[in-house]
């Protein structure tokens, strides 16, 4: 069984554990030899735990002791280094912060450690988590375990590396406009983007612009997203935008008298879209179809409206570039790698354009209030293509050149209006790379996300399939 509890899930492995069927020692130890064998090709882990054996062997002793042990108990769990935790190096993959440890643990990982979760090891991110890729001067670039030559995405691409090659049953990630839902798309895993302020983001860097950070699980099961979500959701004293408004109970589907109503979305507002993607969203609306959801194809004018990215593009410059500019404020040009460079380079918003952004993102707030008076569910596309390779700028997609940036553009509306979704595998590409699609809902209604994701993950043509590592 060792061999395989690196394939298990972190509900399976739970449930292992509290049966005593195997020990957490057992469970540590299988993913430690798979980072291992299969990090120096990946290069997802930036730095292991010291105390995850110790932690595991504490847990071993309470399930021996008798004692009444957390959901996640003897479970490890992987957190990208951008979030802090509490005497492990959290580098934000940068060398300014080279050797910078934390005294304490962002919220999230003492939510998931109070749950009985061991924390094993952080992972590979972009430079100050900015970017669609997973490169930095300091810890160097993520591959995708499905293939070496392409990209796990950013920039929780370590993050998803690690999930889809074995070496972590659970992980956290950060989202702020792309960066849990594109890597798991990338990866073949599945992961959530909450509604904003369901999880605290206390402990994680950067927080401008705040009001479009989050904080998500990312996993190989529905089920754990919605566990960890379940353990993490709730304000914790210090984030002002977290929110304890409807609580969330994993495994109780949401109590409605009809079938769910599912519009599905592909194309216009999200730009130009892979033909393989679009083929693969409509094979789950199908899917979701021949499980009893009212299916349609719609359109959202609001999106044909604002461009959400061009939006987002206009907002987030003017509220980043301070932060920016302060981390790197007397460093050596040497420590800075791409991003910071492009970001600190880029022209001001003006505050004519940064007011009518604010406006165009009022709007497509109430285009998805309109939208989910009538439907429970948005099914889209996550990114326009397949995980490219390393270093490409520019993609062409349906004849139309586009740069690097428009990968964002089917998730980024989410981040400028709040709104929770999720990643989910469910198709391949010509090539042997995961497609992934997307699960929106309206605002706290995380219990209808995870439900119809529960659903689609049921009849999913290519669950249980992970790279050959």
């Amino acid at each position: 069984m060792t061999t395989d509890l690196v394939r298990f899930d972190a509900t399976q492995l739970a449930e292992l554990i509290r049966s005593r069927a195997v020990s957490p020692v057992e469970v540590v130890q299988a993913h430690l030899d798979r980072i291992e064998a299969v990090d120096p090709k990946v290069n997802a882990i930036v730095s292991l735990a010291p105390d995850a054996l110790a932690a595991a062997k504490a847990a071993e002793a309470a399930i021996l002791a008798g004692e009444a042990v957390g959901p996640l108990h003897g479970v490890p769990f992987t957190v990208k280094d951008s979030i802090d935790t509490a005497g492990v190096l959290t580098q934000h993959g940068s060398p300014i912060s080279k050797g910078r440890v934390p005294e304490a643990d962002a919220t999230s990982v003492a939510r998931l450690k109070s749950a009985g979760g061991i924390l094993l090891a952080k992972t590979n991110l972009p430079e100050f988590s900015y970017w669609i890729e997973s490169d930095n001067l300091l810890s160097g670039r993520t591959n995708n375990p499905w293939n070496l030559e392409r990209t796990p995405g950013g920039s929780s691409g370590g993050e998803s590396a690690a999930i889809a090659a074995g070496m972590s049953p659970l992980g956290l990630g950060t989202d702020l406009a792309i960066s849990v839902r594109g890597p798991a798309a990338q990866t073949g895993i599945t992961s959530l983007k909450a509604t904003h302020g369901r999880v605290p983001m206390t402990g994680i860097w950067p927080r401008a612009p705040r009001r479009f950070w989050h904080v998500g699980p990312m996993a190989r099961s529905v089920r754990d997203v919605a566990l960890a979500y379940s353990l993490m959701a709730g304000p914790d004293g210090a984030d002002a935008f977290s929110s304890g408004i409807g609580a969330f109970q994993p495994g109780q589907p949401p109590q409605l008298a009809r079938p769910l109503r599912v519009g599905w979305l592909i194309e216009p507002g999200f730009g130009p879209i892979d033909p393989e993607v679009a083929a693969t969203v409509k094979a789950a609306a199908e899917a979701l179809k021949s499980v009893g959801c009212v299916v349609q194809p719609v359109r959202i004018p609001a999106l044909e409206q604002d461009f959400a990215l061009d939006v987002f593009n206009r907002l987030h410059v003017m509220e980043m570039k301070p932060a920016f500019a302060q981390a790197v404020a007397g460093r050596n040009e040497a420590e800075i790698y791409l991003m910071a460079r492009t970001m600190l380079g880029l022209p001001d918003t003006s505050m004519s354009d940064f007011i009518e952004a604010e406006q165009a993102a009022e709007r497509l707030r109430d285009g998805f209030a309109d939208y989910f008076a009538r439907y429970d569910i948005l099914l889209t596309p996550v990114q326009p293509i397949p995980a490219q390779k390393h270093g490409v700028s520019q993609f062409t997609i349906n004849g139309q050149t586009v740069d690097a940036t428009y990968l964002q553009g089917s998730t980024v509306p989410l981040n400028l209006t709040g709104l929770p979704g999720m990643s989910i595998r469910f198709g391949t590409s010509h090539d042997g790379m995961p497609i992934g699609v997307q699960l929106v809902a309206t605002w706290l209604a995380e219990n209808t996300l995870l439900h119809a994701a529960s659903l689609l993950e049921g009849v999913s043509p290519v669950r249980g399939l992970h790279p050959n590592l």
